[in-house]
Order: structure tokens, then sequence, then C-alpha cells
């Protein structure tokens, strides 16, 4: 009989065959050098140039049925350098990679025979006193127009006809002025910006922002250089107090950093990593809110909101991060994508996620998502071994 150790081994094999070391990260070398050795390179100027494919080549919208299918027709359907500005990471992009792997490090807690046939009825929520329809939101994503000509319109349309929150980007495709004349009436919108040493411009901000009737201001303070985009540079992409409106840090991965905000009085902060763009190797949204539950579960409960964003694809994903405490869940990439079919994919986003965050909830047997717990998630990581096998 074989020993438990030699199983292991075993096992321990067949995880590195079926999981490849990333000796050389995937940051798009490939699409450049194409079948080289064998053809010659091709012209990167005429490859970076490519245009997106037309509207009326996208398979119908319908045959997404997970929030990961936009991303794979997005790679087929935009330009290399388009698709490239939204999916590029830092570096060797292991902070992205990171971002949507660590959900799978750590496992469900299923609890049965519960009353589940009201957990739809319990997806509204509210942010900063602001009533929505469910508790994700459209994150702040730059250059909407790289995948439509209706940009930003298209997101503002679908989080009104969804009754979520949507963010604009300061470096959106669409003016700030466009994207208030497109709102429903009544529909609320946080404007992202960043900020610099420049008074002057900062206060002409800000005024734009209250003329615009944002109702707060997400302040990213997570992108005080450029990231070191591997990705980005083989495309030759980049990135994009004076007021009454509160102002919501964006871009917070320490419970020091948190703890210093609560202090501060800052109404709401983000979890975030900047979708791994920023700086390689950062934690995800997801470890930063479980060192913040360690070292202080109570601050999700006090008067300052926590809400997250990072690598969330799946109803779980976003679940897991709500059972912590973490009010509401932000969602960027796969907005983007989606955009390649107009106010509709947005829309679609939407549906999806309301639907798998309803029915995860029920599987879990959580009655009412306003009212969930830690228990519901363990805390402890997998052993290494079965995060390969389940990442693999």
């Amino acid at each position: 009989m074989r020993s438990s150790a030699g199983i292991l081994s075993a096992l321990a094999s067949s995880v590195l065959a079926a999981r490849p070391f990333l000796n050389e990260p995937d940051t798009g070398l490939q699409t450049i050098l194409g079948n080289w050795p064998n053809e010659p390179v091709p012209d990167f100027t005429e490859m970076v140039d490519q245009p997106n494919l037309p509207i009326d080549q996208l398979p119908h919208i319908n045959v997404t049925v997970g929030l990961p299918d936009l991303e794979e027709i997005a790679r087929k359907f935009l330009s290399p350098k388009n698709f490239a500005y939204y999916r590029n990471g830092a570096a060797g992009e292991y902070s992205y990679r990171n971002n949507l792997e660590v959900y799978n490090r750590y496992r469900l807690r299923p609890r049965v025979m519960r009353d589940i046939s009201k957990i739809e009825d319990s997806l509204p929520t509210s942010l900063l006193g602001h009533n929505f329809s469910a508790p994700f939101y459209i994150s702040a994503c730059a250059r909407a127009d790289y995948a439509h000509p209706d940009a930003e319109l298209n997101f503002v349309k679908a989080a009104a006809a969804g009754d979520i929150l949507y963010m604009p980007a300061q470096f959106s495709g669409k003016k700030m002025s466009e994207i208030a004349a497109a709102k429903k009436e009544g529909q609320v919108l946080f404007q992202q910006v960043y900020l610099d040493s420049n008074d002057t411009l900062t206060k002409e901000l800000f005024k734009a922002i209250e003329e615009a009737g944002s109702k707060a201001i997400v302040f990213t303070v997570d992108s005080a250089a450029d990231g070191n985009r591997h990705r980005a540079a083989r495309y030759g992409v980049t990135s994009a107090e004076w007021t009454k409106l509160p102002i919501i840090i964006k871009g917070i991965m320490t419970y020091e950093d948190a703890k210093l905000a609560y202090e501060h009085h800052a109404p709401a902060i983000i979890l975030s990593n900047h979708g791994g763009r920023q700086l390689d190797r950062s934690s995800s949204s997801l470890e930063a809110a479980l060192e913040i539950f360690n070292e202080d579960k109570d601050l999700f409960n006090k008067e300052m909101e926590i809400w997250a964003d990072g690598g969330v694809r799946y109803g779980v994903d976003a679940i897991m991060l709500l059972s912590l405490g973490v009010k509401a869940v932000g969602i960027g990439r796969p907005f983007m994508y989606a955009n390649m079919y107009g106010e509709a994919g947005p829309k679609r986003v939407i549906d999806l996620m309301k639907r798998e965050i309803a029915i995860d909830a029920g599987n879990l047997g959580i009655a009412n998502l306003r009212e969930i717990t830690s228990e519901y998630v363990s805390r402890a990581p997998t052993s290494p071994l079965t995060a390969s096998l389940s990442s693999s």
C-alpha cells in the first residue's frame, strides 16, 4: 500500500504538470512574435493600429452566461492595442493574476435547511445614504471609447436601468458634462479623480464635479506614479479640499491605512490595488479585507463604509467580500469588455451578476444578504497543494 507521503508527492507532481511555471510571464509577447522563427515577426505598427472588428460581427450577447465570457469575446473583437489597454497589469501581472485566483484559496461553508425564498429581496443596499438595487457597482475605468463610440454613456444608461451605482473615471472618453447630461432624473453618480499639488486645478476640478451633479468624489490614492506595465508598454498605452461633497478614498490595501482613514473621518474607503495595474505583488482586496477583519473586525461596523474591487468575476467572489463586512463590490474590466455591445453589454453584466449573487447566496444558505456574516467563508486559506489544484 502506498504511503500518504507518496500519494502527496504524486499529487504535487500532477499539479505542477497541470499548472505551468511562469518563468516568462504572459504579458503579450507571444502575440507580437507570432510564429517566429518559422515566419517573420508581424509588422508591429500595423498590429497596434488595427481597428476593432465591426459590431455586426459580434456573437449575440446571449451567448455570454458569465462575466469571463466577455473577456474572451473582447480578445477577438477589440484591436490588440485597445484590448491591451483594458487588460494590462503591472510588470509580470502577478497581482492581476492573484486578484482572480485569491478567491480559490478560500472555501465556502454552506448552511442547509434555511429559508432562502426572499434572498432576491435582500439584494438592495445603500451607499452613503443613496439606495441601489444591488451591492455592486461599475468601477471607475478610463477610456470606454476604446470599445464603443458611445463610451461611458452606455454605463450611465445601463446603471440607471439596473439601478446600480456608476463611478465615471476622470480620464473618460466622454466629457464630464456629456456624462452628466446622459443621467436619468435622480440618478446618482460618484466621480473618480486623481489629485496633485496644483491647488488651482484641483479647485476647478471640484467645481466641475459639483456642477455635474455628482454626489461624491472618489479620490484614487494608489497611483502615486504610473504603473510599471509591460503589456501596456508593448502597445504604447498609459494611464490616464475645496468641496462639500463626501470624499471616498480609493486604493487602501492595509489595515493601518484603513484605520488612518477612519481616524481622519473618511466617509468610505475602497480596498483596491488598481486592478493589479500599479504595483505588482500588492495585496488583493480580499487579502486586505481579511487583514482588516483579523486585526479589528469592528472597523467594518463603524461609521466609515468599506467597499472593495478587484478580480470579481462570479457571485461567490462578491459574497466572500460581503461576508467579511464589505458594503459593496466594484467590477471594472468585465464592464469595459461588455461595452463593445453598446448599452446592452453593461446591462448584461448587471443582470448576470444579480442572478449569480442571488443563486450563490441561496445555495450557501444565506437568508438575507444584509445580515450576512463571516460564518459562510473559511478565513484560513487552503493548503498550497489544494490552492494549486483549484487554480490550474
